[in-house]
């Protein structure tokens, strides 16, 4: 007599796995054993690191170490606690404070990370009688902030001011308030959002604007301000970012009216119910921001950088989506294609892994430049394009 197989609730797993693989999207961790820099020790083997968000090369330097290092001793290794209750230390006022003048804001407020950052301020600010318009590229969390608020969300289309006048003109009207979201710099293309246009509308309209500055923060600007920096926008917005790409430590922030930070340090969930940022992240970021903002030697080299990728890739007919920022993406499209580029660039000691759909619409390979790549290391990337 035949037993029946035994299920569980779990069973599900298994086929959902195999429906990952089947279609090529399934991905894996992979150990990186080293101090983050040009080189990293990937799985054991040295390779030049084309992947990484460490635009300045401020994760490995020596200062931010060291400012960790300080901050442990004297605070401990966490903070204990949410910041409403044990855990907002006087080295949280020292970063806030400092975030707020980089960004010419009147306040900001520190989050455990980028992404809470954005699920908090979107999900406080607008509710469901409201309007969220975002860039349909954008970062997932300003989407999931978006679900979490229970507002009407829709995208318009990619950079494309025609179609998010058009959602205007049709959908303000009903809505108590609207909110623009978009990200300054693109995270898996590169490009820039036309955010002079965007206020322009934001002001035709009456809508509160949010710009996520993650990949712009400490790269634009004459002092590392981020993409509004470098515009010269004096206009009221929301600027949400990381402290984990180019400022290299970890936690988000946002950054805007004294009366924004206020609202939100009193009704951001994801601020609210969280423990505060360690003490270690919290000082290296203070080390890091002192630096972008008195060393634009660094941001002018990672420039220079892009420079001599662009036109060594156009020099073998490699066209890329843009070249407005240190990310460079080649579209290839097809996704087994995709995955045997990044193993030949593996296979010669480049790390710039293939980056698939559902992370994005289209396969591509995506080449993430630093201030400290070395005109060497850039031409053998080059070379392996060849």
């Amino acid at each position: 007599m035949k037993t029946k197989p035994i299920s569980t609730p779990y069973d599900w797993l298994d086929r959902g796995l195999a429906s990952i693989h089947k279609a090529n999207w399934y991905r894996s961790t992979q150990t990186i054993a080293s101090k983050a820099g040009t080189i990293a020790n990937v799985d054991g083997r040295e390779m030049l690191m084309f992947a990484s968000n460490n635009y300045l090369g401020l994760a490995g330097d020596r200062r931010l170490i060291d400012a960790a290092i300080n901050a442990t001793e004297k605070y401990g290794t966490g903070s204990t606690g949410s910041r409403l209750v044990t855990g907002h230390l006087a080295l949280h006022e020292e970063l806030e404070t400092a975030i707020a003048d980089l960004k010419n804001t009147e306040s900001a407020l520190v989050f455990s990370s980028g992404y809470l950052a954005n699920l908090g301020a979107i999900s406080a600010i607008v509710g469901q009688r409201d309007l969220v318009l975002g860039d349909e590229y954008n970062h997932s969390c300003l989407k999931k902030g978006a679900v979490m608020s229970g507002t009407t969300a829709l995208n318009y289309l990619h950079l494309n001011l025609a179609d998010l006048t058009a959602k205007l003109q049709q959908h303000r009207a009903n809505y108590r308030r609207c909110l623009i979201t978009t990200d300054s710099v693109f995270s898996m293309d590169g490009d820039l959002t036309p955010l002079r246009e965007i206020m322009d509308l934001a002001t035709e309209y009456d809508c509160m604007v949010l710009v996520d500055e993650a990949h712009g923060t400490g790269v634009f600007g004459d002092r590392g301000g981020g993409l509004t920096n470098a515009l010269g926008i004096q206009q009221d917005l929301i600027q949400v970012g990381t402290l984990s790409k180019a400022l290299g430590s970890l936690g988000g922030y946002v950054a805007g009216s004294a009366k924004l930070i206020d609202y939100l340090r009193n009704r951001a969930a994801t601020w609210i119910y969280t423990t505060g940022l360690s003490p270690a992240d919290t000082g290296a970021a203070i080390a890091a921001i002192k630096i972008v903002k008195t060393e634009g030697d660094r941001r002018q080299q990672l420039w220079q950088n892009l420079e001599l990728v662009k036109q060594g890739l156009q020099d073998l007919g490699i066209e890329a989506i843009a070249y407005d920022s240190p990310i460079i993406a080649i579209n290839v499209g097809d996704i087994a294609e995709t995955i045997q580029m990044a193993n030949h660039l593996r296979d010669r000691g480049i790390f710039a892994p293939a980056i698939r759909p559902p992370t994005v619409p289209t396969a591509r390979i995506r080449i993430t430049l630093m201030a400290t790549h070395t005109a060497e290391q850039i031409q053998k990337l080059l070379q392996c394009f060849s």
